[in-house]
């Protein structure tokens, strides 16, 4: 697995080996285009000139029946996604406390905000300018956990942005990064499942807490999946192991709502 280098930005990296031969393998396939069209313009001199047809077109007429109805709001998701952000974010479950780090129940997010997530903002800035659009965040927390909810909308005129975005959090999700001779190292103490009713997202948990000293063990589970123009990220955090069920249900639940 690999994610192109301008999306790397969840995690300080390493060059990888092999680029540079997939950079000459593109290089040769250049030259072999150039030399087949200088080619093709040889053969074309050759040739007797094809006449052009007229300017003028048969004015097209409009097929017979009614124009088709438009979606209802209910179905049509570009007037949900293109409203108020923060009113499709999951909300608190019953008996659970609003995160410590909001003033509001669900707040939005500017570039920088968001930058300020990542273990290096001034690349994550430079990564997704040409693409971030909007965001917003949430969040809560139980006795033994704390949730983090982010929903980011981009723009996607030249490419599929939020799915680049959700590939390149699945990529860091496994990546164990212990060996410096390797591409990519899968993190053995990763368990993931397909998160039901997307295609591609997915949940992940892990079995064994991270240590620091002067810091009490945490554990971690995070999901990720996109759909249309928005990514979705869930982390949950807690003193003790995260169940299966619990990040799967709070993913399944806030797909629902795109």
């Amino acid at each position: 697995m690999e994610v192109p280098e301008e999306e790397e930005s969840a995690a300080p990296r390493r060059r990888r080996r092999g680029r540079r031969t997939a950079l000459l393998l593109t290089g040769a396939g250049v030259l072999g285009l150039v030399a087949g069209t200088c080619a093709g313009y040889l053969v074309q001199a050759e040739r007797e000139p094809t006449p052009l047809p007229p300017l003028s077109q048969p004015e097209l007429k409009r097929a017979a029946g009614e124009a088709p109805e438009p979606l209802p709001v209910s179905r049509d998701r570009q007037v949900r996604t293109e409203g108020d952000l923060r009113k499709l974010v999951l909300r608190k479950p019953a008996g659970a406390q609003k995160a410590g780090w909001l003033t509001e129940p669900v707040e939005w997010l500017d570039m920088a905000d968001y930058a300020n997530m990542y273990d290096d903002p001034s690349r994550a800035y430079a990564n997704m300018a040409p693409d971030f659009r909007r965001a917003v965040t949430t969040g809560w927390e139980t006795d033994t956990y704390t949730v983090e909810i982010n929903l980011v909308q981009h723009r996607q005129d030249e490419t599929l942005a939020a799915k680049k975005a959700v590939e390149n959090h699945q990529y860091w999700a496994t990546f164990d990064g212990s060996d410096p001779e390797s591409d990519f190292s899968e993190n053995k103490d990763v368990k993931s499942w397909t998160i039901p009713g997307t295609e591609e997202g997915m949940a992940y948990v892990d079995t064994v807490p991270d240590t620091e000293p002067g810091y009490e063990p945490l554990y971690r589970a995070s999901a990720h999946a996109w759909r249309g123009d928005i990514n979705m990220e869930i982390w949950i955090y807690g003193s003790e192991p995260i169940a299966r069920k619990t990040i799967l249900d709070i993913a399944e639940r806030q797909m629902e709502r795109l």
